[in-house]
């Protein structure tokens, strides 16, 4: 065998085997659940209480709640978090959209924050769809006053089910087009839109929503490229708010005032 086959062989055996590791651990590297966070929804949020959504597959998952703790606009904000961390990483924000005057459910993923299951695509759509069940059937929360905030991959299976569900208003924070677009960004050098099982398509769905859309970016954005944000509003004419300077998981972005401005601007 010449040197110059030997070495496409082993280009062929590298790639195939570096695919094939892809495959087995993208989750992996798409997900990144923290554990239990530390005591109940009234230790980290005033007036706050522990839940339980019920999925349609049969899990049963804790979310914290927390009521309006400013003059209350009867209007509640259902939170559904990125890829990282648990409930209580999202506390700030939580806080800050209670000092607005909204109730707050702080979602959790299976496989997230003690949560039973592991976190697919198909999975967070389950989880959402639990919550949003849980606000409209048990809380009584009218649909057409709750708004639907998702934080980053949050957003892909929120604005899916603004496509399935009533609701007053869309907040999308660092939201990209595609999950497939941010990882063949990242990975360039991998076959990532041939290897991916959950592509979270939020571009193609966010063109049939037909309540209010809100994006808010960072405009140092080093995770989901600011482009695909600005694209994702472009795509229906959202109320569109850029932080300048900010990075994916800075405070700005996460519970600053332009976030809480652009849910009070597009919430019912």
């Amino acid at each position: 065998m010449g040197t110059a086959l030997r070495v496409g062989v082993a280009v062929v055996v590298v790639v195939a085997v570096v695919g094939a590791l892809l495959w087995a651990f993208q989750r992996r590297l798409v997900y990144l659940p923290f554990g239990a966070p530390g005591g109940p929804a009234a230790a980290h949020l005033h007036g706050g209480r522990d839940v339980v959504l019920h999925t349609a597959d049969g899990l049963d998952l804790t979310a914290w709640w927390a009521p309006a703790t400013g003059p209350s606009r009867d209007s509640t904000v259902l939170v559904a978090p990125g890829n990282g961390g648990s409930r209580a990483l999202r506390v700030p924000l939580a806080r800050a959209l209670a000092e607005a005057g909204f109730d707050v459910l702080l979602v959790e993923y299976r496989g997230y924050g003690g949560n039973p299951g592991s976190p697919t695509e198909e999975g967070l759509a389950a989880d959402v769809d639990a919550a949003y069940g849980y606000l409209v059937q048990e809380r009584g929360v009218a649909a057409e006053r709750l708004v639907l905030f998702g934080e980053s991959l949050g957003g892909a299976p929120l604005t899916r089910l603004a496509t399935e569900r009533r609701a007053g208003a869309l907040v999308l924070r660092s939201p990209f087009t595609s999950l497939a677009d941010v990882g063949a960004r990242a990975y360039p050098f991998l076959p990532v839109r041939a290897l991916l099982r959950d592509r979270f398509p939020l571009f193609e769905h966010v063109r049939s929503v037909r309540a209010p859309v809100a994006v808010v970016a960072g405009g140092a954005d080093e995770i989901v490229p600011v482009e695909q944000s600005r694209a994702v509003a472009a795509a229906v004419g959202a109320d569109y708010t850029e932080v300048a300077g900010a990075g994916h998981n800075d405070p700005e972005l996460g519970s600053g005032p332009d976030v809480v401005a652009a849910v009070l601007r597009v919430a019912p």
